[in-house]
């Protein structure tokens, strides 16, 4: 039993970090088959090249500042303010401060794993 409680929680402290483009890293903080929640760290100037995928996206930006690009359209997004991306538009942002975002995917992101 004391497996599948163990399943139930993650703490940050024990999760690795996993670089993913210049100035970017990310952490797999949960996941199930639907919904998987990552926290994504940027350094001031990164980039998060736009890209697109077939999983729904909402972030909440924890920290910092972003330029935020979803099909065409930009805006500029602090700690607590958040974007939701549909399917398939491509999207991406640009760190004008260090700070991190909290993605949330569904479903997940087999992928990243």
């Amino acid at each position: 039993m004391t497996d599948h409680l163990n399943s139930f929680f993650q703490h940050a402290a024990e999760l690795d970090w996993e670089p993913t483009e210049p100035g970017v890293r990310r952490k797999i903080m949960a996941y199930g088959e639907d919904l998987m929640i990552v926290r994504v760290m940027f350094e001031a100037g990164a980039v998060g090249k736009p890209h697109q995928h077939p999983h729904r996206q909402a972030c909440y930006v924890e920290s910092g500042l972003f330029d935020v690009t979803i099909d065409g359209v930009t805006s500029t997004l602090k700690a607590g303010d958040t974007f939701f991306v549909p399917a398939n538009l491509v999207h991406g942002v640009v760190a004008r401060e260090a700070g991190q975002l909290i993605d949330s995917f569904t479903p997940m992101r087999k992928e990243f794993l």
